[in-house]
């Protein structure tokens, strides 16, 4: 796609894949509106860290996206919307689940309906891996049963069938992505790998829940690459893995960021950062077959490089976080 002057809305654009995503659509020529949250300190999130000649080309619209009236507004004029909005820390789904409600599925419905009715020619709805709950099978298709295993996917899940059933019902023009586990710089150390990596650029131990869980981790770069190929394909109405195809497990994780960083850290177990045993999802990696087949899209970087190409971004903001007390 060309996207020199196409008038693009990203929602969650404050966020780490939104961020990047932005600034990659604003690299391409496109007229990005960037939709973060409200807040008195007028904080743009980690659109403010990026480039001012990048910063400069926003038009930046602060609101929340539970509000239909704001989502209207921003919707309008747009020719494609990405939607990236939403709450997804997972302990947090556990201690305010009906944020995770208004926030992940009426922001979604908000919209939704705004793409409808504004005749915006193609939405963009994120997923995520965690609708499949721990794998039935690997590598996961889109086939795969969905299960809640928390209340964050629980509400992705409500969000994904909200976007099928506008397809079916109204020819809404929306293709819902579902990243699995994506890492990169600009990540909240939430996430594995920056909580792993700040850990150990702080000090000599890295404590952990459990070491368990295999995960698929995809580069920022190619999440955003996959996003970009989305809008521009023929793909309305179709659920689309975005994963490598590799699963590794934490246990594995481990010695491949010691690696990278040119240093082995002592590992400890916290007992208190075990989530539920109903609630862990133990295994999820990507089939990502479909992606190749429709959207013409493959992983580009291998995690080896992409944990090589992240670990100087966290050494240079090290001071921003805290080492400990991440829930992973």
């Amino acid at each position: 796609m060309n996207w020199t002057g196409k008038r693009v809305l990203v929602t969650g654009a404050a966020g780490f894949i939104g961020s990047h995503l932005t600034e990659a659509l604003v690299r391409a020529g496109a007229r990005v509106r960037a939709m973060v949250r409200y807040n008195s300190r007028n904080d743009w999130g980690l659109l403010g860290i990026l480039a001012p000649a990048i910063r400069d080309e926003l038009e930046v619209r602060s609101g929340d996206i539970r509000d239909s009236l704001f989502v209207d507004s921003a919707v309008r004029d747009c020719e494609i919307v990405f939607h990236l909005a939403a709450l997804i820390g997972i302990p947090y789904s556990y201690v305010a689940p009906q944020s995770y409600v208004e926030t992940n599925v009426i922001g979604t419905l908000n919209v939704l309906e705004a793409t409808r009715r504004l005749g915006v020619q193609r939405m963009v709805h994120t997923s995520t891996s965690e609708t499949y709950g721990t794998a039935r099978y690997v590598p996961i298709d889109e086939e795969h049963p969905l299960q809640g295993q928390s209340p964050y996917s629980a509400t992705k899940i409500g969000a994904d069938k909200l976007a099928e059933s506008y397809w079916r019902s109204f020819d809404t023009p929306v293709v819902v992505l579902r990243p699995f586990n994506t890492f990169g710089p600009r990540q909240s150390p939430r996430a594995i790998i920056p909580n792993i990596v700040i850990q150990a650029l702080s000090g000599d131990t890295v404590r952990l829940g459990s070491l368990e869980p295999v995960r698929d981790l995809t580069y920022v770069d190619d999440t955003v690459s996959g996003f970009l190929c989305a809008a521009a394909a023929d793909v309305c109405g179709e659920t689309i893995n975005l994963g490598t195809g590799r699963g590794v497990r934490i246990s594995e994780l481990l010695p491949i960021i010691f690696h990278c960083l040119g240093e082995q850290k002592s590992v400890v177990l916290d007992e208190q950062r075990v989530r539920p045993d109903k609630s862990e999802v133990m295994t999820l990696i990507s089939d990502n077959s479909k992606a190749r087949k429709l959207l013409g899209w493959e992983p580009r970087h291998s995690l080896e490089a992409g944990i090589a190409a992240l670990i100087p971004w966290y050494r240079e903001q090290l001071g921003q976080f805290k080492s400990t007390l991440y829930h992973v």
